[in-house]
């Protein structure tokens, strides 16, 4: 299967977004990173284990898997996407053999075959933003070694909810800047001013007010950077939490630890690939 290419217009420019997020990254960022691995994987380290990064992003992820021990392969779509990753092993582990960082995309099955597997596949709010979702998880599950894990978070379907979020994010990216920017940020904060106002109503104003207090310690991410970054995010795709355990479970995968989202969000699962001594 050839490379499947969505019109570039149509595509957010992640990489720029995560350009600038490499300005707030700092030490306690990375040590969230590293917790939220640890804590999804069931792990304390990495050590002696493979991992591949599909669409690293900032390269944050990269950069923690190392950090805990892995042998990373890290790789993205958007040039600018590598090059921060590129930056945070220049900073980290500049010269290190035991990590590559390279462009590449999950939808072209040729390149991710050469690839080879890995005992963690870790692809974070990446595949539902190819523009060809199914192709993309098709392609990653092939990369999980035998007793792997496959660690995935993809949005969840809200139904119409969903279809109107994908309606926000295709003007985004036809707007020109700075007024998509604007766009963004007036529809980030108030959506955040209803929520908070619907939890104020049911006088639990601090449900909705804690977690962006607390934002560093959701992944060690940027609350702004992540505005944008949900804002733009497309192309964009959902499914329902049963359907990718059920998809997955009849590619010979069980799932082991999840977080259903349960509104707007992602679905945070991890999976193993089944062995024969596990049947």
């Amino acid at each position: 299967m050839k490379q499947i290419s969505i019109d570039a217009p149509a595509r957010f420019a992640f990489g720029a977004n995560w350009t600038r997020f490499l300005s707030v990254l700092d030490d306690d960022r990375i040590a969230e990173a590293e917790k939220s691995l640890q804590n999804m994987l069931g792990v304390t380290d990495l050590k002696s284990k493979t991992f591949l990064d599909i669409g690293s992003g900032s390269g944050l992820f990269s950069l923690a898997a190392r950090r805990l021990g892995a042998n990373v392969h890290s790789f993205d779509y958007d040039p600018q996407s590598v090059a921060c990753t590129a930056e945070l092993k220049r900073r980290y582990f500049d010269g290190d053999a035991t990590w590559r960082v390279e462009q590449g995309s999950a939808l072209d099955s040729e390149y991710m075959r050469k690839l080879g597997q890995f005992d963690v596949v870790y692809s974070w709010g990446v595949l539902h933003h190819t523009g060809a979702m199914w192709v993309g998880i098709e392609n990653a599950l092939q990369r999980v070694a035998g007793g792997g894990r496959m660690f995935i978070a993809i949005y969840n379907d809200q139904g119409l909810k969903s279809h109107g979020w994908w309606v926000v994010k295709y003007l985004y990216n036809k707007l020109p800047r700075p007024l998509n920017t604007l766009y963004a940020y007036f529809l980030g904060l108030a959506a955040q001013a209803l929520n908070i106002l619907k939890y104020t109503l049911k006088l639990q104003p601090m449900t909705a007010i804690r977690p962006l207090l607390d934002y560093k310690q959701k992944r060690g991410m940027s609350v702004m950077h992540d505005l944008i970054d949900w804002m733009g995010g497309f192309p964009f795709e959902f499914a329902r939490y049963e359907i990718l355990t059920a998809y997955l479970h009849a590619r010979g995968f069980k799932l082991i630890k999840g977080n259903q989202a349960t509104s707007l969000g992602c679905h945070e699962m991890v999976f193993a690939r089944i062995t024969n001594d596990d049947k």
